[in-house]
């Protein structure tokens, strides 16, 4: 069977094809940006693990009580920004706003030393907010004092402690605690004194110049600012403020500060951001990240590198290129049309971050616990993603830090839009073809339609004759199909036009003898006197009106015929054994004949009528024996054939005229001579054994088959029927 591509399947595959490609186009360029994201994932983890490799097992970094904390004492242990210019010690902070987010409110609650019994001394009336900061190798601070009676040292007094004053007290490098103690005449320029080493002594041994600042009077109080080398401290450090209020006694009433100056076991502790670090990360402000280290508190230690140029991914910008027709094209109509849907990544977005000096995530804290890790998140104003990754330092297979390192995705955003303009481009090229494609095809298709039914009203005259035929054509499709279906079916129409035509020609031409014969035997009887000539004539009268019945009998055979078919039951039964019992009968019928039988199979059982299977075997044998001259052998073979039985009746005689074969096997067509068709008057010759032969193998699913032999001495019919199962 020949395999034609079905014309609803073209159509069907190509509009499934032309509705995935958006799809399939789509969830690739997914693919490849989260491919690239996982990509990213790594790359900075790694990035993270090489700066933390160089940060390992480096214990001078965190050279400072503050690193080894277990916790953080808030408002205790301290942290000292990195400040951008030089504090101008003037009293009035407007230099500490780009630290401001780092304030301390002190109050009743920080009261780190009671004077005399508490019972005495009414509600503690002295705050302030404190910040510390770092520039350079210098730490500021400064003291903001909401204070409702301000009490200066007396002009010639030696004490220091009679006044408000500021106690400051750190761990030296040789680990003794010293004191120092700023306890101003008036508000101006102010310098410390250095306090003897007895545990809550006030006893100034000496002038600390390295500490020096200003004390200025303000609307609720006084405002300190100070600064003092890093070198003066390890990392413990604490500041108190002493509250006097009654200038009469001049008795100090209680201390508010960060931690007990006089106490060096519950000092607390500054961070600063180290310089070391600092200048290791210096050079990774050009590796397109932000890279932060924090100690084990997630307190900032250094930092590089913005997060608004972080974008991950550098994204060459396209060349133009292409006809300038095509730029204008994609510039002013494609991509605009393209980020309806589709989103460029932010020029600027909210930093949460910026100027941040601890953090938080659960990627650092997994870190903390020795774990790598990473975190996305999404900007506050949502119009950014960032990706972190945090990787542990190690000292002595401690963690004492960790480092994180940020990007954007924005250059995968980028990288993927210009990706998806691309796929848009594809798919609009694709969807223009694909659309162009099928207007062809279906311009075609209608086309050949058109011209079939024109090539068909062609063939067929106003009268409704079928005047000719359709052209062939090669079979290639459903139209060539049903190309083909119209002629056959033209062919058929015509056939049977013939076969009504030719019938009424020799239903005229059969009928016309015989009712000749009666009438003119009927005319005749009234002119004739003689009864002996009267009955030869009413015998004639009778002979004609006989073969007027015969004649009548015979058409009307094949639909007898098909109404036995469809009412008989098929059944098994042995072919074999029919034909070899209807050669012996047809020896003594047709004793003229010679019948030679071969059968070369032992049984061949078929489904369906026996008596149907003779008959039909008569109406063969009748036709050879018709065409055959006395004294012919007749030869009949059976056999079989894979799955089939054949069956063969030959005879010589007259061969089939050309383009017959088939048909002979109409009804009423038969290539007899006139005079033969007349020969005998009681069996008139219609054309319709063949007809009917081949009917009954029909109904045994077989087919019958003429042709001539080979030497065009005689026509072999060969009926073909399957065996049963």
């Amino acid at each position: 069977m020949n395999l034609r591509f079905s014309i609803r399947l073209q159509l069907l595959v190509l509009s499934l094809f032309l509705f995935t490609i958006p799809w399939l186009g789509y969830r690739y360029v997914w693919e490849l940006e989260q491919y690239l994201r996982t990509g990213q994932e790594q790359t900075m983890i790694g990035t993270a693990r090489a700066v933390a490799t160089a940060l390992h097992e480096r214990p001078a970094l965190f050279d400072s009580q503050s690193a080894y904390l277990k916790d953080v004492r808030p408002g205790t242990d301290l942290y000292a920004p990195p400040i951008p210019t030089p504090i101008q010690l003037d009293g009035k902070f407007s230099d500490w706003n780009a630290v401001s987010g780092l304030s301390q409110q002190y109050g009743e609650g920080q009261v780190v030393s009671w004077f005399g019994k508490v019972a005495d001394f009414p509600p503690v009336t002295l705050s302030f907010n404190h910040m510390v900061g770092r520039y350079g190798k210098y730490l500021y601070a400064m003291f903001d004092v909401q204070d409702d009676s301000v009490v200066w040292r007396a002009s010639n007094a030696l004490a220091v402690d009679q006044s408000d004053h500021l106690l400051i007290s750190v761990i030296a490098g040789d680990g003794e605690l010293e004191r120092f103690v700023i306890a101003p005449y008036s508000e101006g320029w102010v310098n410390a004194f250095k306090l003897d080493d007895t545990p809550g002594g006030y006893r100034a041994t000496d002038n600390e110049l390295r500490i020096q600042g200003r004390w200025q009077l303000t609307g609720e109080g006084y405002g300190i600012e100070l600064r003092f080398p890093l070198s003066m401290t390890t990392g413990a450090l604490a500041f108190a403020l002493v509250d006097v209020d009654d200038l009469a006694s001049r008795e100090k009433r209680y201390a508010v500060g960060t931690a007990n100056p006089n106490q060096a076991d519950g000092m607390g502790t500054v961070l600063t951001p180290s310089p070391e670090i600092e200048r290791i990360l210096s050079g990774l402000k050009y590796a397109d990240s932000r890279v932060w280290v924090v100690d084990n508190h997630m307190r900032v230690l250094a930092r590089a590198g913005s997060i608004q140029s972080a974008s991950g991914f550098k994204v060459r910008n396209q060349e133009q290129q292409g006809y300038r027709w095509w730029q204008w094209l994609e510039q002013h109509v494609l991509l605009p049309l393209y980020y309806h849907i589709l989103t460029r990544p932010p020029a600027g977005f909210v930093d949460e971050l910026q100027g941040a000096y601890a953090l938080a995530g659960k990627d650092i804290a997994s870190a903390l616990s020795g774990t790598p890790d990473s975190l996305w998140r999404l900007s506050p104003d949502s119009k950014a993603v960032i990706l972190s990754a945090a990787y542990p330092i190690y000292i002595e297979e401690n963690v004492m830090g960790a480092v994180v390192v940020e990007q954007t995705t924005n250059g995968i955003r980028t990288l993927r839009n210009r990706a998806l303009e691309q796929l848009f481009h594809v798919i609009l090229a694709v969807m223009l073809l694909g659309t162009l494609s099928l207007f062809l095809f279906a311009n075609r298709i209608s086309n050949r339609v058109r011209t079939l039914r024109d090539n068909t009203e062609a063939v067929i005259d106003d009268n409704g004759k079928i005047v000719g035929s359709l052209p062939a054509v090669r079979r290639v499709d459903e139209i060539d199909d049903l190309h083909q279906s119209f002629a056959g079916v033209l062919n058929r129409l015509q056939q049977y036009n013939s076969y009504l035509e030719n019938m009424a020609s020799r239903l005229s031409h059969e009928l016309r003898t015989p009712i000749a014969v009666v009438r003119s035997s009927l005319d005749t009887i009234s002119e004739v006197k003689d009864p002996s000539q009267q009955s030869v004539l009413i015998g004639r009268a009778q002979s004609g009106i006989t073969r007027l019945s015969t004649i009548l009998n015979s058409m009307s055979e094949a639909t007898r015929l098909e109404h036995a078919i469809a009412q008989e039951d098929p059944e098994l039964f042995d072919a074999a054994a029919v034909v070899s019992g209807c050669i012996d009968g047809y020896a003594h019928v047709f004793s003229e004949r010679t019948f030679q039988l071969k059968i070369s199979l032992e049984e061949a059982k078929l489904r369906g009528s026996g008596d149907l299977f003779a008959q039909m075997l008569d109406k063969i044998i009748a036709n050879a024996v018709e065409f055959s001259h006395t004294g012919d052998t007749i030869t009949v073979h059976l056999w079989r054939e894979g799955k089939s039985v054949k069956l063969s009746v030959t005879n010589p005689g007259p061969p089939l005229p050309d383009n017959m074969n088939d048909n002979l096997l109409q009804s009423m067509v038969s290539v007899r001579p006139d005079e033969e068709r007349h020969k005998s008057a009681e069996h008139p010759h219609l054309g319709l054994g063949l007809f009917i032969a081949n009917m009954i193998a029909g109904y045994h699913k077989g087919r019958v088959q003429l042709s001539n032999l080979p030497d065009n001495t005689g026509v072999c019919v060969v009926v073909q029927l399957p065996l049963a199962g």
